[in-house]
């Protein structure tokens, strides 16, 4: 070779780039997942699994994403709240007996008849009324029959009828003025017409309440076994009192014993002394 060809040959290798180590080059040329680079890594230290971690942690959120994670959280939390409050309220009726539910419906029925017996008994007075050749001595026939029947729910006249007895016996001391006041308002949506507790008769306002490990009864103290005197139909009072989750589950689930007797003739003699209203006045005065 000569000397111009030796100069030629040296000129190009100084503007050619640096050669590539041939591992470095087969490394970039391979492609991704490419067993031979996984090998490669995993001499180097580094196995696929580390790789992938380091891929996926930590996350890069964006705060679009983030968003939408919160409401998808908040909806997935609202769905179970609803979910566990509707299971509560109907865990009762789903474990209860196919005779307790046929029993529950029975009582829906007597009520819907109650009020239906209601209705037609107000429409015959009002055609009695509109028909009567001496209307006034009908309404003031009328008038002393409902006044009669306010005096009854107002405890200011005995009452006498058919009904049940229901006694509880609290020798563990369980028995709360709120379990008491929870048979009492079950007692009137089955139709309970006059009640009296332990000789105290029950109205309209009538109140419980705790009093020295005892429960009071407008401010009357009363202590067990606790007697319910109850005039009403029998046939719907008790199973009233009966249904799953009721009065008497209740009850017995706090270790007090409950006792229910129908009767043919039930006495309700306890009276409330009339009391006038310190403010309110009849609006026809």
């Amino acid at each position: 070779m000569s000397e111009h060809d030796e100069q030629n040959a040296n000129r190009l290798r100084r503007e050619l780039p640096e050669e590539v180590a041939p591992a470095e080059q087969a490394g970039a040329d391979a492609p991704a997942g490419d067993p031979s680079q996984d090998a490669q890594g995993e001499r180097n230290g580094v196995t696929g699994r580390q790789r992938l971690l380091k891929g996926l942690w930590p996350p890069r959120l964006t705060r679009a994403q983030l968003i939408v994670a919160l409401l998808l959280f908040g909806l997935g939390f609202g769905l179970a709240v609803q979910v566990a409050s509707n299971s509560d309220s109907d865990s009762a009726l789903r474990g209860a007996r196919q005779e307790d539910l046929v029993r529950i419906l029975d009582e829906l029925d007597d009520r819907t008849q109650r009020l239906e017996d209601e209705k037609q008994g107000l429409e015959k007075q009002r055609d009695e009324l509109e028909n009567s050749s001496d209307q006034a001595e009908e309404a003031r026939k009328q008038t002393l029959e409902k006044e009669r029947q306010l005096g009854i729910l107002a405890g200011t006249v005995a009452a006498q009828g058919p009904g049940i007895t229901v006694t509880i016996e609290d020798t563990k001391g369980t028995v709360e003025a709120d379990m008491l006041l929870d048979a009492i308002q079950e007692l009137r949506a089955a139709g309970a017409e006059a009640i009296q507790v332990n000789g105290v008769r029950v109205v309209a306002g009538t109140y419980f309440a705790e009093a020295d490990n005892s429960v009071s009864v407008d401010g009357n103290k009363i202590n067990a076994p606790y007697r319910f005197q109850v005039i009403g139909k029998p046939q719907d009072l008790e199973p009233a009192l009966n249904i799953p989750g009721g009065v008497v589950q209740t009850l017995e689930k706090e270790q007090a014993t409950v006792t229910v007797e129908r009767s043919s003739k039930i006495v309700v003699d306890a009276l409330r002394a009339a009391k006038r209203p310190d403010y309110a006045r009849s609006s026809s005065q």
